[in-house]
């Protein structure tokens, strides 16, 4: 059986969460929390075998490794470190990522 990872989850990546569902739920609040319930599921599947996720495109550019899970429109990207799992940031798949969203993210556990 394939060791499980210890998923973390930055402040930062909290606060996306917490701003996505805010804006979904302008228009539908029972839609905010169905959509963000099956999002948090997800992320949680990063226990096993998270390495199944593909490198993010701007690692080149940013000298970084970091990986992304897709949800609908949206990225979760995180980091694998040992046995554990750093989620970074929640954002929107048509944001273009900067080291800048990273560094407060990296120091937020």
């Amino acid at each position: 059986m394939p060791a499980r990872f210890l998923v973390r989850i930055a402040r930062t990546a909290e606060a996306d969460t917490e701003d996505l569902w805010n804006f979904i739920a302008q228009d539908n609040p029972d839609a905010a929390d169905r959509f963000v319930q099956e999002l948090l599921k997800q992320v949680a599947t990063l226990e096993r075998f998270p390495a199944r996720c593909a490198l993010i495109q701007e690692n080149e550019l940013m000298g970084t490794t970091y990986r992304h899970l897709l949800y609908g429109d949206y990225r979760t990207v995180f980091r694998i470190s040992g046995h554990a799992v750093f989620v970074l940031r929640i954002v929107h798949g048509s944001r273009l990522l900067d080291s800048s969203m990273f560094d407060q993210a990296s120091q937020s556990f």
